[in-house]
C-alpha cells in the first residue's frame, strides 16, 4: 500500500499528466465534431502532394490509427532533458543522408525552454517549411475569419462588367458559377441581356512569374485565377498549368454567363473598371483559417503566394514578391520572433533565396500554441499527420511508432530537406521541433532520416 504522501504525489502526477495532455489537444484545435474544420473536406487521400517534391508518388491506404501511450506509463519516469535528447538525436542528426549541413531545434512549447539544438540559429534554405512563417504572418495581420473577395462591378447602365480579382487562389468553378448566377440575375432584373466583360488584376504588382519559371508546382501569380489554372482535373499537388490564369478565368466566367442567357459583345479584355462602376455581385473564399490549413496540409504554393500578398496589402506594401517578403518579416517582428538572418524571397518556399533558421521555425510553432495568440492556431491544425494526411501521407512507414503521432510541415527542393512540427512526449509535453538539411545527396534517404529524427521524440 502506498504511503499517504507518496499516493498524493502519484495522484498529482496523474492530474498533471492529464492536464498537460488536455492542453496539448486543445492547442491542436479548433475542432468541429471531433475533426478539424478544414480536414472535413481535405482528409480524403490525394494521389499527389504539393510543394516542390515531397516524395509521395501515389496514394497509400492509411495504417490503422495507433493507440496513444497510456498516461500512467509516464509515472515514475524522469523528465527527458537536454542530455537525454542529445544522446538520442545526436547520432541520428549525423546520418550522412542529411548532407554536409544540418541544424536542429527542439523546444518545450509550454515553457519555451530549449531542450536540444545544433546550429539552430543558422539561417538555411527552408523549402516549403517557410510556409509556416507565411501563414503565421497572414493570420496575425488579417485574422482567421478574413475572406478574400472576387467581385463583379458594372457601369450604371449594367452593360459593361469587370471581373475584379481579389487574390483568391482557391476560387474554383463552383465559385465562378455562383458569381455568374448572381450576376445574371442582377442583369435580368435590369433588363440587360448583352454585356461587355473585362477583368482587373491590378491588385498585384511586380513579376507574375515565380523565379523558378514555368513549373507544375505553381501557376503564374495573379490576382485572378480559377482552379489554380490547372489543365487537368486535380485539386492539389503538381499539375500542368495554363500560362494566363486571369484570362482563362474571365473566359470561363463569360461562358457561364452565356449559359444563363447573358450574351457578350466581345472577348474579355484586361483593364480597370470603367468610371462610375459599382459592385454587382461578389463571392468570397473560405475563412483564412481554412485556407491556412489547406496550404499547410497540401503544401499548396498558389495559396501561399496569395496569402503572402494579402499580408502585403494589409501592411500597405506592394502586392509583389518583394513587398510580400517585407510584410511577412515585419509581421513576424511584431510577434517578437527571432528573424535575424531570415529572408522571405517568396511565400511558398520554392525560391532558394529564402532563409530561415530552425530556431525561428520552433519559435513560430511555439507562438502558434500560445494562449495569447489564438488567431495563430490554424498553423498547428494545418500540419499534416504522419502517415495519414497531406505531404506526410506516404511517410513514416519505417519510423514506427510515429505514424499518427507526429504532425509536421515538409520541405523539399533538390539538395534541401526540412521538417518542422509538433509531438507530445512521454511526459505529456507538447514539443516543437525543426530539422533542416542542406546539400543532401538523395531526397528519399534524407526524408527517412528526418522521419527517424522526429520519431525519436515519440514516447
Amino acid at each position: 500500500m502506498l504511503e499517504p504522501k507518496v499516493w498524493q504525489l502519484t495522484a498529482g502526477s496523474v492530474v498533471v499528466g492529464l492536464t498537460l495532455a488536455a492542453v496539448a489537444v486543445a492547442a491542436a484545435g479548433p475542432w468541429d465534431s471531433g475533426q478539424r474544420k478544414a480536414e472535413r473536406e481535405w482528409a480524403v487521400a490525394q494521389s499527389r502532394t504539393g510543394g516542390a517534391d515531397h516524395g509521395a508518388t501515389g496514394s497509400r491506404t492509411p495504417a490503422p490509427a495507433p493507440s496513444a501511450a497510456g498516461v500512467l506509463s509516464a509515472l515514475g519516469t524522469s523528465v527527458a532533458g537536454p542530455a537525454d535528447l542529445k544522446e538520442k538525436l545526436g547520432p541520428l542528426l549525423d546520418d550522412p543522408a542529411l548532407g554536409r549541413t544540418r541544424t536542429a531545434s527542439v523546444v518545450d512549447v509550454a515553457t519555451g525552454k530549449r531542450l536540444y539544438g545544433r546550429g539552430e540559429g543558422t539561417a538555411m534554405t527552408p523549402a516549403s517549411t517557410v510556409k509556416i512563417a507565411t501563414m503565421a504572418a497572414a493570420l496575425s495581420a488579417l485574422g482567421p475569419d478574413h475572406r478574400i473577395a472576387t467581385t463583379v462591378v458594372a457601369t450604371p447602365d449594367g452593360r459593361r462588367l469587370t471581373l475584379v480579382g481579389g487574390g483568391d487562389a482557391t476560387l474554383d468553378r463552383s465559385g465562378l458559377r455562383a458569381l455568374a448566377d448572381d450576376t445574371a440575375r442582377a442583369l435580368r432584373d435590369r433588363g440587360v441581356t448583352t454585356v461587355a466583360v473585362g477583368y482587373d488584376i491590378s491588385l498585384y504588382s511586380g513579376p507574375r512569374d515565380h523565379p523558378i519559371g514555368a513549373n507544375d508546382n505553381i501557376a503564374p501569380v495573379t490576382a485572378l485565377m480559377a482552379g489554380q489554372s490547372r489543365l487537368d482535373k486535380s485539386t492539389s499537388g503538381p499539375a500542368p498549368r495554363g500560362g494566363d490564369p486571369a484570362g482563362a478565368a474571365a473566359q470561363a466566367f463569360v461562358a457561364l454567363l452565356g449559359d444563363r442567357g447573358i450574351k457578350t459583345s466581345a472577348a474579355p479584355a484586361a483593364g480597370k473598371p470603367a468610371k462610375g462602376s459599382k459592385p454587382l455581385a461578389r463571392t468570397f473564399s473560405k475563412p483564412l483559417s481554412a485556407l491556412v490549413e489547406r496550404a499547410l496540409t497540401e503544401s499548396d504554393n498558389d495559396i501561399a503566394e496569395s496569402l503572402a500578398r494579402q499580408t502585403a496589402i494589409a501592411a500597405g506594401e506592394p502586392a509583389s514578391f518583394a513587398g510580400a517578403g517585407r510584410a511577412v518579416s515585419a509581421q513576424l517582428k511584431k510577434l517578437e520572433l527571432p528573424v535575424n538572418g531570415a529572408r522571405f524571397a517568396d511565400g511558398s518556399g520554392l525560391n532558394r533565396q529564402d532563409r530561415v533558421s530552425a530556431s525561428l521555425l520552433t519559435a513560430l510553432l511555439t507562438r502558434a500554441a500560445d494562449p495569447a495568440h489564438p488567431e495563430l492556431r490554424p498553423v498547428l491544425t494545418g500540419l499534416p499527420v504522419a502517415g495519414f494526411s497531406g505531404t506526410l501521407q506516404s511517410r513514416y512507414a519505417d519510423a514506427a511508432p510515429a505514424a499518427g503521432l507526429v504532425r509536421a510541415k515538409t520541405g523539399t527542393l533538390t539538395g534541401v530537406n526540412t521538417l518542422a512540427g509538433t509531438v507530445v512526449d512521454a511526459e505529456g509535453r507538447l514539443l516543437a521541433f525543426a530539422f533542416m538539411a542542406g546539400s543532401t545527396p538523395a531526397p528519399e534517404a534524407a526524408q527517412h532520416a528526418l522521419d527517424r529524427l522526429s520519431a525519436a521524440l515519440v514516447p
